[in-house]
């Protein structure tokens, strides 16, 4: 092999063969993702001259190295955002909004409340709170659907791809080793123009030209009708209904028994401020943190710890815990059933983002970081650029929104460490793989058959219209990258 190809041309031939392994198992023989990062890591790892018996012993270090702050994190996030989605914390800021703001600035709003709500519920979970608490809101004005729900949309798939503590943006600082808090504050600066565009300004674009009425009969209606076009897959075997989201797991719990944190009307609701408050909370924290590494000393190192991923989302929990359960009169063995329900989605993330890092590990271990760099140095490619390329490729071809992000941050990790990029960069670099991640929802991709039952559109139309507010996502928010990465 040696005599008829260089070792770093082999390298870089058996991560192409690898990236194509690991397409082939997710969509054609419809793999658990956990499952074809490993298999594919130790394959990469073999086929590079790795020993075997030292490679297996690599990935379980590395497993457990890279876990420690994130599998924590993953976990509190999970379970504080439960806890808000059972206490009607979605349902509250969309009533509000709805019956506070008229004509155009409920489309800004309900962006605002998309982007809140998605730092830290599920999206497809949001999406079946959210949207059909729209359907009477259509009716009532004569609207298309779209001009309420693509701004909605808009703001939550903003914030649940760009900003912590929501899985995707946590896993990919995680993998990156990129500063949480400078990741919140570009994942605003990108992401609020990225919503606006997808969200008010493409709605109300789009509501002019497709007519989408509300469901007769409401979400009862679309249930009893099934699927409008007849040809959605299951979601168990979409390359991205497994991992995307954990929705699956978190939606199930809603349909177990009778609940104090049930919502039957609007007094059981909690206050807008509480909701808002719980939401900024972990944010607010983050950046402490990051002011206090700024600051140094013992208020700095005070900051430090409070503003920690780990103690910013132990509080959050804490607070919401008692402010949403214990003091609404929630049973404490209910409040334990639904932190413990939290957990189960949660593992899945924590196990593809352990899988995910251990692939990374094993093409840093193989000289790829290196070689890619130099590559990267004679072409003048940007590091922004090469993980926003490496994750919409992902996305497009296998679906699944966190795979995609996990994938980007593992192929740029190392090349950010060879170039010894700064903390700004690497954070930065962490958004640009988030726009990859965020856009181009097809078919292969479970949140494209949300969208299609909830607006009740045909398959065509669900392209014209979830699918390009997600694109209009990824590109905005990736020229917003561009624009920040000339000033740092």
């Amino acid at each position: 092999m040696n005599e008829l190809i260089s070792h770093e041309a082999w390298v870089i031939i058996s991560a192409v063969l690898a990236i194509g392994l690991l397409l082939l198992l997710i969509i054609r023989f419809k793999w658990q993702e956990f499952l074809a990062l490993l298999t594919t890591s130790i394959m990469f790892g073999i086929a590079v001259g790795t020993d075997p018996n030292e490679l297996l012993e690599f990935i379980v270090d590395e497993m457990g190295a890279e876990l420690g702050q994130l599998a924590l994190v993953i976990g509190l996030g999970s379970i504080f955002g439960m806890m808000l989605q059972r206490a009607g914390a979605a349902e509250r800021i969309a009533r509000t909004l709805v019956d506070k703001l008229s004509d155009w600035r409920i489309l800004v709003g309900l962006c605002v409340a998309g982007f809140l709500v998605g730092t830290s519920v599920y999206i497809d979970v949001a999406i079946v709170i959210l949207l059909p608490m729209l359907y009477q809101v259509a009716e009532r004005t004569g609207k298309s659907l779209l001009y309420f729900g693509i701004p909605l949309c808009a703001g939550l798939s903003t914030a649940y791809t760009f900003m912590p503590p929501a899985p995707g943006p946590l896993a990919t600082a995680g993998l990156m080793k990129a500063d949480m808090g400078l990741v919140i504050l570009f994942g605003v600066i990108c992401g609020v123009p990225a919503m606006l565009m997808a969200g008010p300004i493409f709605g109300r674009f789009i509501a002019k030209r497709i007519y989408v009425p509300a469901p007769a009969g409401g979400i009862a209606g679309i249930v009893a009708a099934g699927e409008p076009s007849g040809e959605r897959p299951e979601p168990s075997g979409s390359a991205g209904g497994g991992v995307d989201d954990g929705s699956e797991a978190a939606t199930t719990v809603e349909g177990e028994g009778a609940s104090l944190l049930t919502i039957d009307d609007e007094r059981s609701l909690p206050s807008l401020t509480s909701v808002i408050v719980a939401l900024l909370l972990p944010l607010i924290l983050i950046v402490i943190g990051t002011v206090g590494r700024l600051l140094g000393g013992g208020v700095g190192g005070a900051f430090e710890f409070i503003g920690n991923p780990v103690i910013a989302l132990l509080i959050t929990c804490l607070v919401s815990l008692f402010f949403f359960g214990l003091r609404r009169g929630v049973p404490r063995v209910e409040i334990q059933g639904i932190a413990t329900s939290a957990l189960g989605p949660a593992g899945l993330i924590i196990l593809v983002t352990g899988a995910g890092s251990v692939f990374g590990a094993v093409l840093v271990d193989s000289g790829l970081g290196d070689t890619l760099s130099a590559f990267m140095k004679d072409a003048s490619v940007p590091l922004v650029v090469f993980g926003f390329i490496v994750a919409s490729v992902m996305r497009i071809s296998q679906g699944s929104g966190l795979v995609a992000m996990v994938t980007g941050a593992s192929f740029s990790a190392p090349l950010a460490e060879a170039l010894s990029a700064s903390p700004a960069v690497v954070a930065l670099t962490c958004i640009a793989i988030a726009c990859g991640g965020a856009g181009y929802s097809h078919v292969n991709d479970s949140g494209f058959w949300m969208a299609n039952r909830y607006f009740g559109m045909s398959v065509a139309n669900t392209l014209k219209t979830w699918t390009v507010m997600k694109t209009i996502v990824a590109l905005t928010g990736f020229a917003m990258v561009i624009i920040v990465s000339l000033f740092i």
